[in-house]
């Protein structure tokens, strides 16, 4: 019999627009997962307890009214916030934020330290003033413990959609960021080198921090989509890039640089 995969659940809500995707990158890589909608947690006709992966899909929650996932994140710390404790801290559940999720993530405090109801960094407005949406390097940085990046390193290539992207923290808990070595991406040349340098970094974030993980290693949010990188068609030049293969003898690969985020998250549980 196949084994099969860590259930996943798919966090929807008024606003959100890339479940579908996400959904589909965890699938690809093995996983089960459903989109829910957080009335079902809240009426407990779902409950996390029966998942192993909580991921936040992009979009734009409640009309990112107030600030970027600020709503969503409050409905999260008010209603949920013993059973979301519970999911990570007791069950050892995996956590992924992507772009919205990465806003919401931040705004509950369970990124950057995990101080679920205190935020200790924030998510602004671009540094250009407007939305941004291309497709950019991140720098991985080797020497971090989030599981979803198990095995990954050098530059990975992902699409940013965002007018609220810049991640801010204070001084001192910015110190703290690094010294805990939390921070898993950064905006970067194509030489691998951090750049505050515009429209390299998309938004200003300062150190040009483009995605964190927790203390644990077992939450992860971040500003690109992976997701929207899972199959090498979704790569802007792949027809570029597969004559280039063929030119050169070399198969064609099957499948984009965001997989191995989705594939780690599943494999972690198997």
């Amino acid at each position: 019999m196949k084994e099969r995969g860590p259930r996943v659940c798919i966090l929807k809500t008024d606003g959100i627009n890339c479940d579908e995707e996400l959904a589909n990158a965890f699938a690809v890589a093995g996983g089960r997962p459903r989109i829910i909608h957080i009335n079902e947690l809240r009426a407990g006709e779902e409950n996390l307890k029966n998942y192993q992966i909580l991921a936040i899909p992009g979009g734009f929650s409640y009309g990112d009214d107030v600030a970027s996932g600020k709503i969503l994140a409050l409905e999260l710390n008010s209603y949920l916030a013993y059973q979301i404790s519970d999911f990570i801290y007791r069950q050892e559940g995996l956590v992924l934020g992507v772009c919205n999720g990465f806003q919401v993530l931040v705004r509950t405090g369970l990124l950057p330290f995990g101080t679920m109801g205190e935020m200790q960094s924030t998510v602004i407005h671009n540094d250009s003033g407007h939305f941004e949406c291309r497709w950019i390097n991140l720098k991985v940085e080797n020497d971090n413990a989030c599981v979803f990046l198990k095995g990954m390193n050098g530059i990975v290539s992902y699409q940013v959609a965002h007018g609220e992207g810049k991640f801010f923290a204070k001084q001192p808990g910015l110190e703290r960021i690094e010294a805990e070595k939390l921070v898993v991406f950064r905006y970067c040349d194509k030489l691998g080198n951090p750049t505050q340098e515009y429209p390299l970094n998309p938004n200003g974030s300062l150190n040009s921090i483009a995605g964190i993980t927790d203390p644990t290693g077992r939450i992860l949010g971040m500003m690109p989509h992976p997701e929207r990188a899972v199959f090498f068609t979704h790569l802007p030049n792949w027809q570029y890039l597969k004559e280039k293969y063929q030119r050169e003898g070399k198969k064609v690969p099957e499948f984009g640089p965001g997989l191995q985020i989705f594939k780690n998250g599943v494999l972690y549980f198997k």
